[in-house]
C-alpha cells in the first residue's frame, strides 16, 4: 500500500485507519447481509438499529442524558444549520444575538439576518478575529432568543476556553470544529451543531442535538422538512438520510471510546498541539502565530510567515516531504495545520520536526 500522507486537511479531515480498514471490509457485504450499506433501505431493520446506536454513542461520548436531549441527523451541513436556526428558533418578537469570532461565525449571524431580528454581543472583527471577546461584560436584551458562539474558528485558529455564563437565555454552539476533541459542560447548552467532516466521520451528515424542552418551542410555521421536530419525531428518519455517513460516524465513536473517550483525547490532542506552537514560539519569529496565546485552538494551528513567497517554499516542501493540506484558507492566506482527533502524535512529530529543519534551511 502506499504510504500514507500526513494528513492535516480542515475538512474532509484525516479519519482514523482502522476505521477506514472496517469499512472497507463491510463495503460490499454490510454484516452478512448479501447486500452494501449503500444499497439497503433505510427503513431496514438494521439502518434502524445502526441509526438508534450511533446517536446513543454520541450522546454517552459527551456526556448528555438521553432523556433531556434529541440527537438529529440531517443533511447540508453546519452553514444550513445557519439558517435553520433562526428559522426555528427567532419568532418576530424577539432577537438573536451572535457572537462574531471568525467568519464562520459572521456566516451565521448573516444568515439569521434574512431571517428575523439580529445583534451582534461582541465581534473581533476589527482585530482580524486574533481573539475571543470577552464576554463578561456582555448585556443580552430581554428579548433574546438565544445567544449563538462558534466555540472553535476553524480558518482563524481560535477558540473559547470556557463557556461564557448567559443566564437563563438558551445558548447555542457551533461544534463543527471542536466536538469531541475536549471535556465541556455541555449541558449548558439548548442546542449544539456539527458537521461530521472533522472530528466525527465523513462529509455528509450533520449532527444537532436539541434540547427536548426547548424542541417544544420551535416554529411550526415553517416546512415540515425545515423543522427539527420533524426530524426528531422520525428518529432522523423522515427522508432518507446519510446512511453510510452515520455508518462511519458509528465506526468513528467507537474509535473513540477505545481510546479512552474524550478526556484522553483531550489530552493527547494538547500535546500534539504544543509541538507545533512550540516550534513557532521558539523559531525568534520566522513563524508568526495569528491568535492571542490564551485564545488559541487545539485543532487548528494558524501562522505566516515573513512573504508569500517564503509561505510558498514551505507549502512546496511540505508536499514533498509527504505533508497534506497545510495551506491556510484562501480568504485569509499563511499556514493552518489542522489535528483533529485522527491525526496521529507520529504526524504532529514529523510536521514540528520539518518545521525546525525547513527554518534552519531558510533563515
Amino acid at each position: 500500500m502506499t504510504k500514507r500522507l500526513y494528513n492535516f486537511n480542515p475538512g474532509p479531515a484525516a479519519l482514523p485507519l482502522e476505521v477506514l480498514e472496517e469499512a472497507q471490509e463491510t463495503f460490499v457485504d454490510f454484516q452478512g447481509t448479501g447486500i452494501s450499506l449503500l444499497e439497503m433501505s433505510h427503513r431496514s431493520r438494521g439502518v434502524e438499529h445502526l441509526n438508534q446506536e450511533t446517536q446513543q454513542l454520541l450522546l454517552h461520548l459527551l456526556n448528555l442524558p438521553a432523556s433531556d436531549y434529541e440527537v438529529l441527523f440531517m443533511g447540508g451541513g453546519a452553514s444550513t444549520q445557519f439558517a435553520l436556526l433562526p428559522m426555528n428558533f427567532l419568532p418576530a418578537n424577539q432577537t438573536a444575538h451572535y457572537v462574531l469570532t471568525g467568519s464562520f461565525a459572521e456566516k451565521a449571524y448573516k444568515e439569521a439576518a434574512y431571517i428575523g431580528k439580529t445583534q451582534i454581543a461582541a465581534s473581533s472583527k476589527e482585530q482580524n478575529w486574533q481573539y475571543i471577546p470577552d464576554l463578561h461584560e456582555t448585556e443580552l436584551t430581554a428579548d433574546a432568543a438565544y445567544l449563538h458562539l462558534t466555540l472553535n474558528n476553524t480558518i482563524e485558529g481560535s477558540r473559547f476556553q470556557q463557556i461564557p455564563e448567559v443566564g437563563s437565555t438558551p445558548l447555542v454552539a457551533d461544534m463543527t470544529s471542536d466536538i469531541l476533541s475536549r471535556r465541556l459542560d455541555l449541558e449548558q447548552f439548548s442546542m449544539i451543531y456539527a458537521g461530521a467532516q472533522k472530528n466525527l466521520g465523513p462529509a455528509g451528515v450533520t449532527v444537532a442535538i436539541v434540547r427536548k424542552t426547548w424542541l417544544q418551542q420551535a416554529s411550526t410555521q415553517i416546512p415540515e422538512i425545515m423543522r427539527y421536530e420533524t426530524f426528531a419525531k422520525h428518529q432522523s428518519l423522515y427522508n432518507t438520510p446519510p446512511v453510510h455517513a452515520i455508518y462511519m460516524m458509528n465506526l468513528v465513536l467507537k474509535w473513540a471510546l477505545q481510546q479512552g473517550g474524550i478526556a484522553s483525547l483531550e489530552l493527547q490532542n494538547k500535546h500534539k498541539a504544543k509541538l507545533i506552537y512550540d516550534v513557532i514560539d521558539g523559531s525568534s519569529g520566522f513563524y508568526k502565530g495569528l491568535i492571542a496565546h490564551k485564545d488559541r485552538s487545539d485543532m487548528n494551528i494558524t501562522w505566516r510567515m515573513s512573504n508569500e513567497q517564503i509561505e510558498k517554499a514551505f507549502i512546496q516542501e511540505s508536499l514533498e516531504n509527504g505533508f497534506e493540506g497545510l495551506a491556510g484558507h484562501r480568504s485569509v492566506g499563511g499556514m493552518r495545520a489542522s489535528s483533529y482527533n485522527a491525526v496521529p502524535l507520529e504526524a504532529c512529530q514529523a510536521l514540528a520536526d520539518f518545521m525546525k529543519a525547513f527554518a534552519r534551511k531558510y533563515r
